[in-house]
């Protein structure tokens, strides 16, 4: 298995990595904050990729332009972490070499091991934690928007043989398809004057559909009824492309906020799904986390 982002290879370890993890797991700034000391020697880190990074879902972080490993990312599965026992849920751990701080590097590779883990794995929720005074590590999850969960005093660090306060932090499949959602809609508002009759932009959409795609729109806006809703165009997009079942809904609006859609857009949304309408999410309140279903928002239709 190997995965992919922009400047990055995510894959499996290999002996001849021990050197170039030697280079960065040495210096006492990577490990020690993290919970570990730093490696004394290349054989230490060969056997630390040979018998701790071994599982199923760990992964040496690598530049695109040489293939060498400049860190470490894992998904601890049920039975070799300690914020869950579910088969579902998993722990993430990672750590990078200093000379690629402040780069963004880690927070790539996080987002693509969050939809590895939704997308590939199966997991519904991916726990993560950081030990105080590791404001890197929270960066990173604060970046990747982790929802924080709480905060645990004397926690043992038994590698490093003291204890210390943790801070513990989460991401459901949920809200990684919300955030999703929300960035899609939001990297197409953008408003503008397009004739002296018509503006577009100032409300954008996004749809997740029945097979996992986002869709999005904007809307339109005319001197007259011509004009059209961010989220029919983005229900209007997802039917060009072929698919007609609608998941999540989610709304942005000039100030960044979320809202309902309009009963034009309902009723459209109602007419495509008759049978299965009441399910579709709408996100009302996407600071708050509040969503509605239709058929909480509209529990009474003229189809029956």
């Amino acid at each position: 298995m190997m995965l992919e982002t922009e400047r990055l290879i995510l894959r499996r370890w290999e002996d001849s990595d021990a050197e170039e993890m030697y280079k960065y797991a040495s210096d006492p700034d990577v490990g020690p904050i993290a919970g570990w000391p730093p490696h004394q020697s290349v054989d230490e880190s060969l056997d630390v990729i040979r018998n701790v990074l071994n599982g199923k879902e760990a992964y040496a972080l690598c530049l695109k332009e040489d293939g060498k490993a400049i860190g470490a990312i894992e998904l601890k599965l049920n039975g070799h972490n300690d914020l869950s026992d579910r088969d579902d849920e998993c722990e993430l751990g990672y750590w990078i070499g200093k000379p690629f701080w402040g780069q963004g590097l880690m927070p790539e590779a996080v987002m693509e091991m969050l939809r590895h883990a939704f997308e590939d794995c199966g997991m519904q929720k991916v726990w993560v934690g950081y030990y105080e005074g590791n404001t890197k590590s929270k960066r990173v999850q604060e970046k990747c928007r982790f929802r924080y969960q709480w905060r645990s005093e004397n926690v043992d660090v038994p590698l490093m043989h003291e204890k210390r306060t943790g801070h513990v932090s989460s991401m459901t499949k949920d809200q990684w398809q919300w955030d999703r959602l929300y960035d899609a809609a939001a990297a197409v508002r953008n408003e503008r004057r397009i004739s002296e009759y018509v503006t577009c932009g100032e409300v954008s959409a996004a749809i997740l559909s029945g097979t996992g795609r986002i869709y999005t729109g904007v809307c339109i806006d005319t001197c007259s009824t011509l004009g059209i809703c961010a989220e029919r165009n983005a229900i209007f997009n997802m039917i060009t492309n072929g698919e007609q079942e609608i998941k999540k809904v989610i709304a942005i609006l000039p100030d960044g906020s979320s809202g309902a859609p309009c009963g034009a857009c309902r009723e459209l949304m109602v007419q495509l799904m008759p049978g299965k309408y009441k399910d579709i999410e709408i996100m009302m309140d996407y600071k708050e986390e509040r969503i509605m279903t239709m058929g909480e928002l509209t529990p009474e239709w003229w189809i029956k």
